[in-house]
């Protein structure tokens, strides 16, 4: 079977495109600037990464980037003062306080502090909670990156049988929820699911999550399937994903590459959170 990629890279270049002409409409009619914060405790060098990487995205698009380096040593309490500070300013849509932070900082605590009208991540409780419940809210940026890649892709979701590989909080749960709200069937699975493989051969749309290298194989796979990889692994070839790319694209419809799959989309929903926060501050929501 040919298969088609999934083309994550370009997908979020439309998107961004998209985004660029909104926020052109936003500073017209409303003379509001899109606004986003990055808080990055430490210097874990793939946070750095990332956060350059969404630095140099706000730049492209004409949103405001506001980056707080803070030491490792930072006490709690003085990272939810910068939260605080954060919540407070008028110019400040989205706010993004980097995972992980040091051990002696309580990462609910600090998630929890967020303005949920500020919560970009879609990692509050109450985001979670409208999530759950299918109403309006901010989506965690990789699982609503997913639903997005796959919608325009033209991969019909209602009806189809998908399966979740990973119960993360930032990930298996959510797209498990998401594919729910869009009426697929859906079943996750985990490490403690037995005969892995016979569940995820049932499976129209594949998405894994599982952080183990290229542990999905063929045979685990039905033909024909739309197979999502989230997860990113850095080996002496590269980078490669949770899926066994090269044996699995042979029978699936569709696969999302490791580089150019996911990873795009989540920074380019990350932008169209900020971008609907601001599109909330200027209708007064």
């Amino acid at each position: 079977m040919q298969d088609k990629i999934l083309d994550g890279k370009g997908t979020a270049e439309a998107i961004k495109a998209e985004l660029s002409e909104e926020i052109k409409r936003l500073e017209k009619a409303a003379g509001v600037t899109p606004g986003l914060a990055v808080v990055l405790v430490g210097e874990d060098p793939a946070s750095q990464v990332y956060v350059n990487m969404k630095e140099k995205t706000c730049k492209a698009l004409g949103i405001v980037s506001r980056k707080h380096l803070l030491p490792v040593e930072v006490s709690e309490q003085e990272l939810l003062s910068v939260v605080d500070g954060l919540n407070s300013d008028k110019e400040i849509d989205g706010i993004l306080v980097q995972l992980p932070l040091p051990g002696h900082i309580d990462e609910k605590k600090v998630l929890e502090r967020i303005n949920v009208e500020k919560d970009v991540d879609g990692f509050h409780p109450i985001s979670v909670g409208r999530l759950a419940l299918g109403q309006p809210g901010f989506r965690a940026a990789t699982p609503a990156g997913i639903i997005e890649l796959l919608k325009r892709s033209n991969v019909d979701i209602p009806g189809k049988e998908a399966v979740v590989v990973g119960r993360s909080n930032i990930v298996g749960k959510p797209v498990a929820l998401l594919l729910l709200n869009e009426n697929a069937t859906v079943t996750i699975t985990h490490s403690r699911t037995r005969n892995l493989g016979q569940v995820t051969q049932r499976a129209d749309i594949l998405v894994v999550s599982a952080g183990r290298k290229e542990m999905i194989t063929a045979e685990m796979v039905k033909e024909g399937a739309v197979v999502v990889d989230v997860g990113i692994h850095r080996t002496e070839q590269g980078l490669v994903g949770d899926v066994a790319y090269n044996e699995v694209r042979e029978k699936a419809s569709a696969i999302t590459p490791v580089p150019g799959g996911v990873g795009p989309m989540t920074i380019a929903m990350l932008m169209s959170n900020t971008v609907q926060a601001a599109r909330n501050r200027a209708e007064g929501a």
